[in-house]
């Protein structure tokens, strides 16, 4: 039987809320979460919620959303609620010291990487970026650096050759908060042996930018292949057809023998199996693609229309018009 701990739990997006739905069902007591400020969101821009604290305010949990917690009134408000641990989940706050040590446990983080490799803001999209074979979710003791803390507990997961970030996303949160209460309970019970990061194998997830997902044909078609599933749902790979911008959704590669310099971006061949891009290697079919204004649609609506926009010889990219 474990010890139940009184728990403070940190975070914001949905990721956050399904591990804090796993606390809630477990026999630890939930004393106060944390959650960023409402922000405007809609059409109306009135403000919303966050999903974590939505979910606590349907638990009758307090909720707390300071701006910071680097003011002193921030730390006596979380010191008086006088937590054996608290959990940090995508909240996207900085924790100074003082409140990294209050709790008598310190501070644990959920991050959706196998650490030291992808530390930082984008670890599930650089994965898929990369190439990698697996990743998973690393609970770490949290310190001053930026998921340089000691972890706790890894748990792994497959990459498919097929997999998006919103699929990974998907995998990872539901891998996430069983190893989390399992974790929780080993280190209740004194059960754990933290491990140090190799900080020399260490490397960093950037934040991605839209200007990243504005497709560069000089890449190799493979690159260009991961960057499409990594950048779904955003900010989505798009590139300049019939002078427009249009964002690509799912694409394959297609070996070539040879390539020619001149042919990045030039439309090889285009019929209802697909668009066919010529690369910095090997060549890429497009079959889903969204223009603007529309939904996203399969290669043979997209070419109802508007075929004149990919005919063979014409070069996709920049200077599209």
């Amino acid at each position: 039987m474990t010890q139940p701990l009184r728990i403070i739990f940190a975070g914001t997006p949905d990721f956050a809320a399904r591990h804090l739905q796993a606390l809630i069902q477990s026999e630890h007591q939930i004393v106060g979460v944390y959650s960023q400020p409402d922000r405007p969101a809609g059409r109306g821009k009135k403000l919303k919620a966050s999903e974590v604290k939505e979910l606590a305010l349907e638990h009758n949990l307090p909720v707390f959303q300071p701006q910071s917690l680097k003011t002193e009134d921030a730390l006596n408000e979380l010191t008086s609620l006088n937590a054996d641990i608290m959990i940090v989940v995508a909240y996207g706050l900085i924790l100074p010291k003082a409140i990294l040590d209050a709790p008598r446990l310190g501070c644990l983080n959920v991050h959706g990487s196998i650490l030291p490799r992808w530390r930082g803001a984008a670890p599930i999209q650089r994965a898929i970026w990369a190439g990698d074979e697996e990743t998973g979710v690393t609970i770490m003791q949290m310190d001053e650096g930026l998921d340089t803390g000691d972890m706790l507990h890894i748990s792994r997961c497959p990459i498919s050759a097929t997999e998006t970030s919103a699929s990974l996303y998907t995998k990872l949160a539901d891998l996430g908060p069983g190893a989390l209460i399992d974790t929780i309970n080993n280190l209740a019970n004194g059960k754990i042996t933290p491990e140090p990061q190799n900080d020399a194998a260490a490397n960093y997830a950037k934040k991605l930018s839209k200007d990243e997902a504005n497709i560069d044909w000089s890449m190799s078609a493979a690159q260009i292949e991961r960057n499409i599933r990594a950048f779904n749902p955003w900010p989505v790979c798009f590139t300049q057809m019939g002078g427009q911008p249009v964002k690509i959704y799912q694409a394959h590669v297609v070996e070539q023998s040879s390539n020619q310099p001149d042919n990045n971006g030039r439309v090889l061949s285009s019929d209802k199996n697909g668009v066919i891009v010529g690369c910095g290697e090997h060549a890429l079919c497009i079959t889903q693609l969204q223009p603007q204004g529309k939904k996203p649609m399969a290669i043979n609506d997209f070419l109802n229309g508007r075929s004149d926009w990919v005919t063979p010889g014409t070069i996709l990219g920049e200077n599209n018009e």
